[in-house]
């Protein structure tokens, strides 16, 4: 009991001698320290833990490995490429005096779009999907061209079909029973897919010419054994079908001070053969060609001299009458003075004639050349890197030597020859033939598709510069010095598709060993193992029953949320679950019963709880945390849960929830996950690269 003085101060209340000033500065500082120092360095320190936190989600395996995946695809489908491309640019491989402004060139050999004729028996999806890879690579690469290279000129070398020969005409059928039903519609189709990948990626990088460039050009005329077949196997109307969309076979362009002349070498190889009137009809357009060509090679170095000069191509026509029986044979006027020619290149398809194990020099990739002996010049002699001299049904691997010999002397003066048809690259120099110098060096362009049997494709790069005065003689005063070319190599598609192969086999190997690790418990992982609630939703050690007497000790004449009038009969029963959550409807809810009920203010009017129900004298959600015993474990997991209303049932789940995944289980379960995280997320990636071409 407190006493108080006659003041009203409780008694011994200022006993005590006042605490030093030393004592209350200790106070003071650990004060400070508790309520503000360690608070600062604790949520400081909480801070860089949730960083930590976060850069360690950040860079999760699967995660770095969709960035992997992502960075691998955009090099095999962009940056490969681009590389590629890049690496052939003209001022890396240029050597032309200062000033020089050369013309650029490029040839194209051998696309040979992918159709029926190619893989003939490929099941399905095999064959949509090759030619779908074929003409996206195509695309790719020519576009490179146009805004990377720009060139001024393109030639292509035959060869732009694969099975352009044998779709039937209106007055021809293919040589081959089972291509008979495709006809003019399945070509034109074709054509159509070959303008998408080249004539309409042409302006790709513009169409303007370059500075002291007369303008851009695109040349497609000449043809290939597999547009047109060989020797006999041309048939008129399959020639005058492909001549109608691409042009004569045969002509004569001057580009840049130089003469091309494109041969059709696959008609011009029937003559020799029997020749009954179908035949002659193959082989005679080009044969008068050829008789022509050294008068039209003049003719048309006449009209681009007199084009630089400033004048008209042609001279005015004679003021004088034709009779009209003359009106037939007259011809175009034109200047007869004299010049000197241009340098000559030849463009045929099929390769001129060389005699067998002629080599193909370094930069042959199938077949390379073959080493010589230590201290010895390279071998003269080498089957391995030679063009074999062989030929066989539509197609032969170098033209015949007489045919070769023709060519050489009709056309005259051919310092350089490019064909195709091979697919590898051959580089040779033939000293048997006439030609404008030390003989006519000749380069078989590779393949531009990867589907010809060549792991990289490539094209040649053409630089001419030859400045000529009013008659066509050469200013730099070496008219052999007026080429310079260049082999591009494009990427290796097989070998992107080999990386893929084995990039998903090491990412598929680090998720199982990942897989494993989680399952032996060495790391954890950020993936849900179960489906279970995170808290508990109530205790199970405690019974139902127990719950309901509770209620009614506090309140012997209240209804409990945890029984119903209409069903007081089943409270034994329902003593009997475990602890199970008894959710009540919302009329139950309504205080039907005084709030000193649920205990949770004592009173001293009621009597305490028993032991087993004052643990519950608060909210369940005081006990979330408690699980009890795996008994109780194992009967809360094969209870169902009734759900009452006032007098009704409403409805009943089950509230059992998922076992963890462990062993086996979890470790599918994880690979399977993180397996599909990372393919979902790269396949996104790899189709949007696809579709943007």
């Amino acid at each position: 009991m407190t006493t108080y003085d006659e003041y009203g101060i409780p008694v011994g209340a200022y006993s005590e001698e006042p605490e030093s000033l030393t004592v209350q500065a200790w106070r003071v500082a650990r004060a400070f320290f508790l309520y503000r120092i360690r608070p600062a360095v604790q949520e400081k320190h909480s801070v860089l833990n949730r960083r930590e936190w976060r850069v360690r989600r950040l860079f999760t395996l699967v995660k770095v490995l969709v960035v992997i995946w992502w960075v691998v695809l955009y090099w095999g489908e962009r940056g490969a490429f681009n590389g590629a491309v890049e690496s052939c640019s003209w001022d890396k491989w240029e050597n032309w005096e200062d000033g020089a402004n050369p013309h650029r060139l490029i040839f194209v050999a051998d696309p040979q779009l992918i159709d029926p004729h190619t893989y003939p028996g490929r099941p399905w999806p095999l064959n949509p999907l090759t030619y779908k890879y074929t003409d996206l690579y195509l695309r790719r690469a020519y576009s490179r061209f146009q805004t990377v290279l720009y060139p001024d000129t393109i030639f292509f070398l035959g060869d732009l079909f694969d099975g352009g020969r044998e779709w039937s005409t209106r007055t021809t059928t293919s040589p081959e029973k089972r291509y008979r039903h495709y006809g003019d519609d399945f070509w034109l189709h074709e054509y159509s897919r070959f303008g998408d990948i080249f004539f309409k990626h042409w302006g790709d990088g513009g169409m303007k010419p370059r500075p002291g460039q007369p303008g851009r050009k695109i040349i497609s005329s000449l043809p290939g054994n597999h547009d047109l077949g060989f020797a006999r196997g041309v048939q008129v109307g399959v020639r005058d079908r492909f001549n109608a969309y691409f042009g004569d076979g045969n002509r004569m362009d001057v580009i840049a001070n130089h003469t091309f002349v494109s041969i059709d070498s696959l008609s011009l190889s029937a003559l020799g053969q029997d020749s009954p009137q179908q035949v002659q009809d193959i082989w005679r357009h080009t044969t008068d060609f050829l008789e022509n060509a050294k008068e039209q090679k003049k003719r048309l170095i006449r009209r681009e001299l007199r084009v630089q000069q400033g004048l008209r191509p042609y001279p005015g026509f004679p003021h004088h009458d034709i009779k009209s029986e003359d009106l037939a044979a007259a011809k175009l006027p034109h200047a007869h003075n004299e010049v000197t020619n241009f340098p000559t290149i030849l463009l045929t398809h099929v390769p001129l004639y060389r005699t067998p194990g002629t080599p193909c020099g370094p930069l042959r990739e199938h077949w390379p050349p073959t080493p010589p002996p230590a201290g010895q010049p390279p071998l003269e002699h080498d089957d391995r890197n030679a063009i074999a001299v062989r030929g066989g049904y539509q197609y032969q691997n170098v033209l015949n030597r007489e045919i070769t010999a023709d060519i050489a002397e009709k056309v005259g003066d051919i310092r350089y020859a490019f064909s195709g048809d091979d697919h590898d690259y051959c580089e040779v120099l033939h000293r048997g033939y006439a030609s404008g110098g030390g003989g006519i060096r000749e380069i078989t362009v590779k393949s531009i598709s990867w589907a010809m049997g060549v792991r990289l494709p490539g094209v040649v790069l053409v630089s001419m510069w030859n400045p000529v005065d009013a008659h066509g003689n050469s200013l730099s005063g070496d008219a052999s010095k007026t080429i310079q070319t260049h082999l591009c190599l494009l990427p290796d598609q097989i070998g992107t598709f080999l990386t893929y192969g084995m990039l998903f086999g090491l990412t598929f190997a680090l998720l199982l060993i990942r897989a494993n690790l989680v399952t032996f418990g060495f790391i954890s992982t950020t993936l849900p193992t179960t489906e279970a609630p995170l808290l508990p939703t109530s205790n199970p050690s405690t019974s139902s029953a127990e719950h309901e007497k509770a209620a009614l000790a506090s309140n012997p004449s209240a209804e409990t949320p945890f029984s119903d009038p209409a069903h007081s009969s089943n409270s034994s029963t329902s003593s009997e679950r475990g602890g199970t959550l008894q959710v009540r409807s919302a009329q139950a809810r309504t205080r039907s019963i005084s709030p000193a009920s649920y205990a949770l203010v004592p009173s001293t009017s009621q009597p305490p709880p028993s032991a087993a129900s004052s643990k519950y004298t608060y909210p369940l959600v005081q006990h979330a945390g408690y699980y009890g015993s795996s008994e109780d474990q194992a009967s809360y997991n094969n209870e169902k849960v009734k759900v009452y209303g006032h007098s009704n049932v409403v409805s009943t789940r089950v509230a059992k929830p998922k076992k963890k995944r462990r062993g086996w289980n979890l470790m599918f379960y994880e690979l399977r996950s993180s397996l599909a995280r990372v393919c979902v997320c790269g396949l996104v990636w790899y189709f949007w690269l696809i579709w943007r071409g």
